[in-house]
């Protein structure tokens, strides 16, 4: 059940986005994951056999996972499971062959980087792998490490007449199946890295994993002489030339500014491909916009959002200046395409398919709404003083947006929030409390989907503690099975969103499901599993009868142990 820091559930996996939803706030330090770190070096290696008193080995070969071939001066360290602190690191001889010997009995995090190579944990999918157990009757002297090449992708941006454009901002996003939150067509798009070019136009992205990328840039001409917005008593007649008036679309690969039309780069395995983007300067637009004060005599300044393939990748406040002396302001150097618009008190979402200059209706568009909502503990436990708040766009809805919250004493409260459907995630002190259920104008509704309309919203989100963990095996015959999918899948299927939880088995077949709610469950094993649209109900749930039914209630404690192992099914 080795995984990336902490992320032993599906449930758990998206509550890390509350970190970067609150993050981007500035209220917490991030602990989202990213790739797997580099293993802290040892000391020495006869130090930490010196140190290590166990009578096991866990020995093995790194290979590359393309050709097969041994990957020699791979590092291979050794973590301890509960901690993820190296116990000791060799590396691998010519033929690929790593051992590290005089373990104790215990779990361990298996790791192994080499340049050139993807570094990864042991038999990695996704946010699991798994975890090498020592001890009596445990085979860890025959592990075949695969580690994947990383692919490049690099290029050159260039401007009108072939000059190299600085500074640009060159956006990579991945093409992925998002079992839990998947669209009509089972892909999403997320964003992968981003890089700035350097004085000659170009980037590069190195030790990426094979799959299909989209590629977008954003950047602003270095002659364009439009200031953003006119000052106060800054008249027209100072304005930049109309030759001077100009700003780059965003553009994506191969050179076109249609989103739908963006060329998808295919990455194999230790592949290297280049990707050039040629961006031409457009006449710039100009958005008037009014900017009224507030009932507090604050000015309701207007903002202007970009997005792409349903990612907030901009936004840009309007001028103070103009706003305070005549309550209204301009978005100047504006290049031509779509754009959100946030204006007005109550604020106003505008969608803006902007081909022209123009006046914006402050009328138009859609009226946010708000949320104040209410923690409330199930089982009557007590609510934590403070917990992070996260509103992620639910599925279907083709955006990917999260705002982030604080509760203090149970409380909460989202201003302008966009109308449409949202999950409700909650984090106290590391730890994800899973939303049973909330509860709007009497109504129980099962799971954390809440659905926000043009006016305020009052809820109250019922949680658990989160502190029941369950632990069992995956068997294939009599035997533990190692690498299979775990899924501990809800009956109430309205809150499978919030209460699914998944894992991977580690080498003696266990694994175990963390922050599990109150509810009831059948826990399923699937070998081979990651591929499978694990969320949608139809797939699942032919492998419910060869499942474990598990209950948890609020008097279950803090670990359940499986009384029978979970057969391991095929997909």
């Amino acid at each position: 059940m080795t995984t990336l820091g902490e992320r032993h559930s599906s449930g758990f996996e998206r509550v890390a986005r509350i970190a970067l939803a609150v993050l981007a706030m500035g209220w917490l330090p991030g602990h989202a994951q990213t790739a797997p770190a580099a293993p802290q070096p040892a000391t020495s290696q006869a130090a930490t056999r010196q140190a290590a008193s166990g009578p096991y080995r866990i020995a093995g070969k790194v290979v590359n996972a393309v050709s097969g071939e041994p990957v020699r001066h791979a590092t291979v360290a050794v973590l301890t499971e509960a901690t993820s602190h190296t116990f000791g690191s060799v590396v691998s001889d010519n033929e690929g062959y790593f051992a590290v010997d005089r373990l104790p009995g215990a779990k361990y995090q298996l790791t192994a980087s080499k340049r050139g190579f993807r570094t990864a944990f042991y038999d990695e999918h996704e946010d699991f792998s798994t975890a090498i157990v020592t001890g009596p009757d445990q085979d860890t002297e025959h592990l075949v490490f695969r580690l994947m090449p990383g692919a490049t992708l690099f290029g050159t941006i260039t401007g009108d007449g072939g000059d190299p454009v600085e500074g640009a901002k060159v956006m990579l996003f991945r093409k992925e199946h998002d079992h839990a939150h998947e669209d009509a067509a089972g892909e999403r798009v997320v964003q992968a890295e981003s890089a700035v070019t350097d004085d000659t136009g170009a980037y590069e992205f190195s030790n990426l994993a094979a799959g299909q990328y989209l590629l977008g840039v954003k950047a602003e001409p270095w002659y364009a002489m439009t200031a953003q917005y006119r000052g106060p008593g800054q008249s027209a007649a100072s304005d930049s030339g109309p030759s001077l008036d100009v700003a780059f679309p965003v553009t994506f690969f191969d050179s076109t500014t249609d989103e739908a039309g963006a060329a998808p780069i295919v990455l194999a395995q230790g592949g290297r491909e280049e990707a050039n983007v040629s961006m031409h300067a457009v006449p710039a637009i100009h958005l008037q916009v009014q900017a009224p004060r507030k009932q507090n005599e604050s000015i309701a300044r207007p903002e202007l959002r970009q997005t792409v393939f349903g990612i907030p990748v901009s936004a840009e406040s309007a001028g103070f200046f103009d706003a305070m002396h005549t309550g209204s302001t301009e978005f100047r150097g504006v290049a031509p395409g779509h754009y959100e618009l946030m204006q007005g008190d109550p604020q106003r979402v505008v969608e803006l398919d902007a081909t022209a200059s123009q006046q914006v209706d402050p009328n138009s568009g859609t009226q946010t709404g708000s949320i104040v909502g209410t923690l409330k503990a199930s089982g009557g436990s007590t609510v934590p003083d403070q917990a992070a708040i996260a509103l992620r766009t639910a599925a279907g809805s083709g955006r990917q947006d999260q705002l982030g919250a604080y509760s203090r004493k149970g409380q909460f409260r989202f201003d302008s929030v966009t109308p449409g459907s949202w999950e409700l995630w909650v984090e106290a002190s590391g730890r994800e409390l899973p939303v049973l259920s909330t509860i709007v104008d009497g109504k129980v509704h099962a799971g954390n989907l809440v659905t926000v309309k043009d006016q305020p919203l009052t809820i109250v989100a019922i949680v658990s503690q989160g502190e029941t963990t369950i632990q069992g095996f995956a068997h294939k015959g009599d035997k533990g099975f190692p690498g299979a999918m775990v899924v501990l899948v809800p009956k109430d299927h309205a809150a499978f969103q919030a209460l699914v939880r998944r894992d991977q088995s580690d080498s003696d077949g266990s694994f175990v499901l963390r922050n599990v709610g109150p509810g009831q469950y059948t826990v399923v094993a699937i070998e081979d599993g990651w591929d499978l649209d694990w969320a949608r109900a139809e797939v699942i749930e032919r492998y419910l009868p060869a499942g474990v039914a598990v209950t948890v209630t609020e008097a279950s404690g803090k670990l359940v142990q499986l009384a029978s192992p979970v057969a391991v099914g095929f997909k």
